[in-house]
C-alpha cells in the first residue's frame, strides 16, 4: 500500500510541476486534464502526508519517553501518544478507502427517474413526494436540479417524473439509491382509516456525455406530437412534443415539459444517452467474476430495497437495516444519515472483497 501511496505523492508533484508551466495554459484540452488528475489525487496525497507526520510524531514520542527524566514530561507525552495513535489509525483506514478502485461514475451529474409502481392513485402521490425529498436533500448539497419531465395523475400526485441533478460528486452519493420503495400508511381517499401499501422505483443514471455514448443518427426515429396533461386533455396545439426511439435497443423516450420542440428534444438526448449508457453497463456487469455480481445486485431496481412507515414515523432501509425514526424529516431531505451509511457499507464491502482477492 505504501508503496503505491509514494507513486502517487510523487506523481502529484510532477503535476503540480505542470500546472505552474505557463506554457501548459496555452493547451486548455491538456491543462483541463493535467487539472482534473491532480485534483483526484489531491484527497489521497493529502491524507497520506498527514500519516507520514503522524508517524514521525509518534517515533519523536516515543523517543522523548525513553529519555526524558521528568516524571511530568513523560506523562504529558504519553498523553499525547495515545491521541497520535489514535488518529494514525483512522487515517489509515481513510487511505484504504481513497486507494479503493474508483466508479468511473462517481464525479457525474445524475438523471433520476421516479415512476408510480403498485397502489394506484396513492402510488403517484408517494411518487411526487420522493421526488420532493430528493429535490430537498439536492438543495441542502448545493446541487443545481432541473425538473426535465413529470406525467401528473389527475388528483395531482406523479406517475412518472425525470429530474436531473448536477453538482460535486452527485451519482457517488445517491448512486444506491436505486430500487423499490414502499411506503405503508393510510391513503386520503381511505376512510376507514386501513392502513394500504404502495410502491415506487427508482431508477438513478449516471449523466452520459458524448464520449461515453456514440449516438449514429440515422439510429434515432423522432416523432413530434401535441404535449397533453393529466386525463389527456390538451395543453397546446402545436407540435412541440418529442418522443425518440433508439431503433437498435428500442429505448423511447418521450419529453413534452417544455413549449419549445428544440428544448424537449435537447431533454430527451440526455436523458436517452444515459438509459443507453446505464444499458452498456449492464451489459458489462453480467461479464464480471461471480463473487462480484452480489454487489452489483444491490442496485437492481427490482428489489425492494426501503419502506417508509408513517404511522410509526419510521424508515428502513432492508439492505445494510438502518432504521430512523424521524420520517418526517426524512421527506424533507433530510437523508445524510442514510446516504452517509450506505456509502460506508458498500465501502466495507468493496474492502472486504479487495483482502480476500488479496488472500
Amino acid at each position: 500500500m505504501f508503496e503505491r501511496l509514494e507513486e502517487l505523492e510523487h506523481k502529484y508533484g510532477d503535476l503540480s510541476e505542470q500546472l505552474s508551466d505557463p506554457q501548459l495554459l496555452a493547451d486548455q484540452q491538456k491543462y483541463t486534464r493535467v487539472a482534473k488528475q491532480h485534483r483526484d489525487l489531491e484527497e489521497v496525497v493529502a491524507r497520506y502526508r498527514e500519516f507520514k507526520g503522524l508517524d514521525k510524531g509518534i517515533r519523536e514520542t516515543h523517543e522523548l519517553i525513553d529519555t526524558e527524566e521528568d516524571a511530568e514530561m513523560v506523562a504529558l507525552a504519553r498523553s499525547e501518544l495515545t491521541g497520535l495513535e489514535s488518529r494514525l489509525a483512522e487515517v489509515q483506514a481513510e487511505l484504504k478507502v481513497l486507494l479503493l478502485p474508483k466508479d468511473p461514475n462517481d464525479e457525474k451529474n445524475i438523471i433520476i427517474e421516479i415512476r408510480a409502481g403498485t397502489g394506484g392513485d396513492e402510488a403517484t402521490l408517494f411518487a411526487a413526494e420522493i421526488m420532493r425529498m430528493y429535490m430537498r436533500y439536492s438543495e441542502r448539497q448545493g446541487w443545481r436540479v432541473q425538473v426535465l419531465d413529470v406525467s401528473e395523475s389527475s388528483i395531482g400526485g406523479a406517475k412518472e417524473a425525470i429530474v436531473l441533478i448536477e453538482g460535486t460528486r452527485v451519482y457517488s452519493k445517491l448512486k444506491h439509491e436505486s430500487g423499490v420503495h414502499r411506503v405503508q400508511r393510510v391513503p386520503r381517499t381511505e376512510a376507514s382509516g386501513r392502513i394500504h401499501t404502495s410502491a415506487v422505483t427508482v431508477a438513478v443514471l449516471p449523466e452520459a456525455e458524448d464520449v461515453d455514448i456514440k449516438i449514429d443518427p440515422k439510429d434515432l426515429r423522432i416523432d413530434t406530437f401535441c404535449s397533453s396533461g393529466p386525463g389527456g386533455q390538451s395543453v397546446n396545439t402545436t407540435y412541440s412534443a418529442v418522443r425518440i426511439t433508439h431503433l437498435p435497443t428500442n429505448t423511447v423516450v418521450s419529453m413534452q415539459d417544455e413549449k419549445s420542440q428544440i428544448k424537449n428534444r435537447e431533454k430527451a438526448m440526455r436523458v436517452l444517452r444515459s438509459r443507453l449508457l446505464e444499458i452498456e453497463q449492464e451489459k458489462q456487469s453480467q461479464a464480471i467474476a461471480s463473487e462480484r455480481r452480489s454487489m452489483v445486485k444491490s442496485g437492481d431496481r427490482s428489489e425492494k430495497i426501503r419502506t417508509y412507515n408513517f404511522k410509526d414515523n419510521r424508515v428502513t432501509d432492508h439492505r445494510i437495516g438502518y432504521t430512523s425514526h424521524q420520517l418526517d424529516l426524512f421527506m424533507e431531505g433530510e437523508i445524510d444519515g442514510l446516504i452517509d451509511a450506505l456509502v460506508a457499507h458498500y465501502q466495507s464491502e468493496k474492502l472486504r472483497a479487495e483482502s480476500e482477492a488479496a488472500a
